[in-house]
């Protein structure tokens, strides 16, 4: 096999020892196993885990059950509605899926211009001799954090993960503990972080609802991670990889995010599609085959798409509502949503939506433009599915003294 000139002979056996990143075997995603041989992994055992929709209306069909996988979430990343879960919390070892947090760290870092996009990072013999997947950095290498990342996301490169984390935090013991951090302020229960990479560790679990969390914050923050993880591939150093996730060949609504295997895992796949009017996050673990568990996402998918559908019903500063009082100069003021307000439901619920408003502002000092005047609820099928504040969209004057005899006559008469 022909090693890359400049590469030193440690890293030339590397290369001799990871066949797939050249020939397109299976790859050992974040897992231990230096040769990248994992192929099949136990298959899940026991009753399948039992599917759940908790936004479904009484005739949406039940969620997927799926065999093949231990646990799954399936949750519209503009509003976070979950469409279909089962296992939700259960907690597994999240092999590459862990690079999720050091990607969303990564930039932060550069969105606060700590980092830059186009500045070189040196590559320390902790990086290189990182195990598993790899871009093949070593001490010599000029690399940037955009190539970097690249070989994160693409690649799924231990050796990028920690490069990366060693110039955002100092050291990976620092970036572990800002991990664990991010992690608590997002709500992240299920979740542990003892390294950069996914390498295992008993101690480093998360579960699909939290990935799925993890990947809609990501999503909001810091969309431009699409651009790397729609990519088929990535050539760093002369060596071309294929790009992990094998659902993006599959499905060409699918841009991202990442997947995770080792033998503890199993196949888990972190993938999101633009499917109509909605993004969706679709979250599987444990599958025993990359197949199966692809096939567990299409699924997914199909089932997001076919019965629930995103409908916005507010736009920030759009009128919505008029608040009539006599307290007020004007009589009244128009009133409107303080934010967009997107609701997801089942297809069937579309034409039941329903708005009612609740207003508790004190208006007998007038009210400013902007002021907070309370809020909407939005039903739908019967039930409350969304609540928002609402605004002032106009001032409106305390109303006088001779205004507020009128209408106190008017209502005497």
């Amino acid at each position: 096999m022909l090693k890359p000139p400049g590469l030193p002979f440690v890293l030339a056996a590397a290369l001799a020892l990871a066949p797939p990143a050249l020939a397109g075997q299976t790859k050992s995603a974040g897992g231990a196993d230096v040769t990248g041989k994992i192929g099949a992994t136990p298959a899940p055992t026991g009753p399948a885990p039992v599917p759940d929709s908790p936004i479904a209306s009484k005739s949406t069909p039940a969620p997927p059950t799926l065999p093949s996988v231990t646990s799954y979430v399936l949750m519209d990343a503009k509003t976070g509605a979950i469409l279909a879960e089962a296992a939700p919390h259960l907690q597994v070892p999240p092999a590459s899926l862990t690079k999720l947090m050091t990607a969303h760290l990564v930039y932060q870092a550069i969105h606060h211009g700590s980092l830059k996009l186009d500045q070189t990072v040196p590559v320390s013999t902790e990086a290189w001799h990182q195990q598993g997947s790899t871009m093949f950095i070593d001490p010599n290498s000029v690399v940037t954090v955009d190539q970097l990342l690249h070989g994160l996301i693409v690649d799924s490169g231990n050796d990028a993960a920690v490069a990366l984390a060693e110039a955002v935090a100092g050291s990976t013991d620092a970036f572990v503990q800002m991990m664990n951090d991010t992690a608590a302020k997002l709500g992240l229960t299920d979740t542990h972080y003892t390294n950069v990479t996914g390498l295992p560790d008993p101690a480093l679990h998360t579960s699909a609802m939290d990935v799925a969390l993890l990947s809609r914050a990501i999503l909001d923050d810091e969309p431009e991670i699409l651009e790397i993880s729609k990519l088929p591939s990535y050539t760093y150093a002369n060596i071309t990889q294929q790009s992990w996730n094998p659902v993006l060949a599959k499905d060409s609504t699918v841009d991202g995010l990442k997947t995770g295997l080792t033998r503890e895992s199993g196949h888990c796949i972190d993938a999101t599609a633009q499917r109509g009017n909605m993004r969706l996050i679709a979250v599987v673990t444990g599958g025993p085959t990359w197949a199966a568990s692809t096939a567990a996402v299409e699924s997914l998918l199909s089932y997001g798409q076919r019965f629930f559908t995103d409908v916005e019903v507010a736009k920030a500063g759009q009128q919505i509502d008029t608040l009539k009082s006599g307290d007020l100069e004007s009589g009244q003021v128009p009133v409107g949503a303080a934010r967009d307000i997107t609701l997801t439901l089942p297809t069937d619920e579309v034409k039941s939506i329903n708005p009612s408003f609740t207003y508790t502002a004190d208006l007998t000092r007038g009210v400013t433009k902007g002021e907070v005047l309370g809020s909407v609820t939005y039903s739908a099928g019967g039930k409350p599915v969304a609540s928002a504040p609402v605004v002032a969209l106009a001032e409106s004057p305390r109303a006088g003294f001779l205004t507020r005899l009128g209408n106190k006559l008017r209502k005497i008469l």
